[in-house]
């Protein structure tokens, strides 16, 4: 009789919106005790996450298999960079971009089924800094919005809606220097987006074209724009058409460094940090095994998330857009 491989499962009690405290007993009716040894923890710190995955690594451990959102996957994913243990995704958060890319089902539950499967396949990562990333980094306008969203507390997409109609209102285009391996770009510029993955989350695509094994990095520069831009922005923002809109620099390149005026906030995977003026961001292929659909799960699942995303986003800034009008 084959070993059975072991998992374990790491839950985040405070990802998204909802209570976590019935997962552990979905998990584990789920879950193939046939195939796997399963453990279960909840994390309880800032990191614990990395410290659990790191150690179940060390032991061997097939899978690490991460419940929560785009924080959670990337502090897991962090841990098993260049490892043979693979990291599975249970999206539970506010975006979910990385398991949207690899079409893996928002819903628990056949979320869960993708792990059963026991279907690997490595992919590439990114650094900023050394500061790993596995969906999206960026700096200028979407950055202070992260730093906002994050300062709120408020979570899901209409707290995030609200933290951009107010960062919007006062934000200002800032100068960049971006240098890649093919030459240098100035620009002054209101988002530069580094895509290892094709979305932020919510269906969200702005780096549309990325693919996640081609050890490539692709890159979307906005240029300043006017309030009448960001609506036809949006639209093609959720169409994965936003790589053809005329205020849109965007290219491919396994490296490059952007340098700005002084030090600020950068997002990596939707989490704030400080970063200095320059910041050097790399591709790194295939260094990271994951646990993805087989293709005839594929199929079944890329249906199920097209349009939700947008049609959620829609309707929460129509919400917002009243309410701020209202106080006007």
């Amino acid at each position: 009789m084959e070993q059975k491989k072991k998992i374990l499962v790491l839950i985040n009690p405070i990802s998204g919106t909802n209570n976590k405290a019935y997962l552990p007993e979905i998990v584990n009716e789920k879950l193939n005790h046939e195939i796997f040894d399963i453990e279960i923890r909840f994390t309880q710190r800032a990191n614990h996450a990395y410290a659990l995955s790191r150690e179940a690594s060390d032991k061997g451990y097939f899978g690490v298999v991460a419940i929560g959102g785009d924080g959670t996957i990337n502090e897991v994913a962090s841990a098993l960079c260049h490892t043979q243990t693979a990291l599975g995704i249970i999206p539970n958060g506010s975006g979910n971009g990385l398991a949207r890319h690899l079409n893996i089902p928002i819903n628990i539950t056949k979320a869960l089924e993708i792990i059963n499967e026991a279907n690997v396949h490595a992919f590439d990562y990114c650094t900023a800094n050394e500061h790993p990333f596995f969906c999206t980094c960026g700096v200028g306008f979407d950055a202070q919005v992260s730093a906002k969203f994050a300062k709120d507390g408020k979570r899901g997409p209409i707290g995030y809606v609200k933290s951009a109609v107010s960062e919007y209102l006062k934000y200002r285009s800032k100068e960049y220097k971006i240098t890649t391996p093919d030459g240098v770009i100035s620009e002054r510029a209101f988002i530069i987006a580094c895509g290892n993955a094709s979305q932020y989350g919510n269906n969200a695509y702005i780096t549309p074209n990325a693919d996640m094994q081609d050890g490539m990095i692709d890159v979307t520069v906005i240029l300043p724009i006017t309030p009448l831009d960001t609506a036809m922005l949006g639209l093609l923002l959720f169409s994965k058409h936003i790589d053809q809109d005329t205020n849109i620099i965007s290219f491919r390149t396994p490296s490059l460094k952007i340098e700005r005026a002084s030090e600020g906030i950068m997002h990596i995977d939707g989490e704030t940090i400080m970063m200095p003026r320059e910041i050097d961001i790399q591709c790194h292929p295939k260094g990271l095994n994951v646990f993805v659909p087989t293709k005839s799960s594929e199929r079944a699942n890329i249906f199920s998330t097209i349009g939700t995303g947008f049609w959620d986003f829609v309707n929460s800034i129509r919400t917002e857009l009243n309410l701020s009008l209202i106080h006007i």
